[in-house]
């Protein structure tokens, strides 16, 4: 099978990560080719060269905020759909596989038109009324649909308007590179200043919908109880639309007296981190196959989230986890302080989320997946 994966969205993240792996993962059962845009897109294609997974950078533009990128989106939206034709005929695909969510309108049109089926990856649990009305235009363009979870399921069941093909296949990780006592793979991981401390960490991109302003609410609802014996580290990117927020979250931390919130920044490989990590603290308000609390879990990692996405499903409250309402500051905090007191009960939680991730989530398994979707909508 030849595969063409396209997604609108350059910046390393969840659904750039899960594309990359699995693509690695069907190399020698299915012929897999990611399209992706070259604007912010220069890890997410180091990640592809490393993985020996094959890709083609063209000029995409994505739905923003940013008036001069939503202009040209909308500019250029005819002329992209018939290049990608183009890209899709030369390729001879069997299948267009779009990801990155119901938004990614122009690989679903343009497998279409290139006589391709096509299958929409979605993986958010919330659409705006505007973009639930352009989705219910284009949806009955895609043969079929791929869910990260059954939450996304459950949404979209009421929105999409015609019978067709759909699978549940929730977001990899590959068990056997995240587990526990790796060798420290970046420069970075110089971990002096947080000795003797508990490091409760997490994954995560500034951007608001990961409500990384809860994080800090809880920051100071602990620090006037354990002082700075915990601290948070945030990993991930700050790019630039999101430069706003990363102000208002430092003045956040200023404001309500807190010094233990640490922003460590990107890594391409966070694994010695999250070894690192005590606790792995999930405050989303909104996903739905979230890849790095998998990761966490992988890596015998105790969990306490938010209630989001299909977290409970693979993480049990008060078995591998601690599962708490979005926006829940003060319970997340309680759950982390009864984390921070029992080691013991850390060691427990953290190998059964591991056993949990090699028997639920792990890469292979999702693979599988992937080969019986393509497989049942080629025919």
């Amino acid at each position: 099978m030849r595969v063409a994966n396209i997604i609108e969205e350059g910046k390393l993240g969840g659904p750039q990560i899960r594309i990359a792996n699995v693509a690695e993962a069907l190399s020698g059962h299915v012929d897999t080719t990611v399209i992706m845009p070259k604007e912010n897109s220069a890890s997410f294609r180091r990640r592809c060269e490393v993985l020996g997974v094959d890709y083609k950078a063209i000029h995409l533009n994505r739905i923003t905020k940013e008036w001069k990128v939503a202009l040209r989106y909308v500019l250029f939206f005819p002329f992209e759909i018939l290049y990608l034709v183009r890209v899709f005929r030369r390729g001879n695909f069997d299948l267009v596989h779009v990801s990155g969510g119901s938004w990614q309108y122009k690989g679903v049109i343009a497998g279409r038109l290139a006589g391709c089926k096509v299958v929409w990856h979605l993986n958010d649990t919330y659409l705006p009324k505007l973009l639930q009305i352009v989705f219910k235009i284009v949806s009955p363009l895609a043969d079929g649909f791929i869910f990260a979870s059954e939450r996304t399921k459950v949404y979209y069941s009421e929105i999409i308007s015609k019978e067709s093909r759909e699978f549940v296949i929730p977001a990899p990780v590959d068990t056997s590179k995240f587990s526990a006592g790796i060798e420290p793979s970046i420069q970075e991981c110089d971990f002096k200043r947080w000795e003797g401390k508990i490091v409760v960490g997490t994954i995560a991109n500034v951007n608001p919908i990961k409500g990384l302003d809860v994080l800090i609410e809880v920051a100071a609802h602990l620090s006037q109880k354990c002082g700075d014996e915990i601290v948070f580290v945030v990993v991930g990117q700050i790019y630039k639309n999101q430069q706003k927020l990363y102000e208002q979250l430092k003045e956040m931390c200023v404001k309500m007296g807190v010094s233990t919130v640490e922003f460590y920044g990107g890594v391409e490989d966070p694994r010695a981190l999250i070894d690192r990590f005590d606790i792995y603290l999930c405050t989303s308000i909104a996903e739905s196959s979230p890849i790095a609390v998998w990761e966490a879990m992988s890596m015998g990692k105790p969990i306490v989230s938010t209630d989001v996405g299909d977290v409970s499903l693979y993480c049990q409250d008060n078995v591998c986890g601690d599962i708490v309402a979005v926006g829940d500051s003060v319970t997340l905090a309680t759950k982390i302080e009864k984390l921070y007191k029992s080691p013991k009960l850390r060691a427990n939680r953290g190998e059964i989320a591991r056993e949990v991730a090699i028997e639920k989530l792990e890469l292979k398994i999702c693979a599988q997946n992937h080969i019986d979707s393509y497989a049942a909508l080629i025919g």
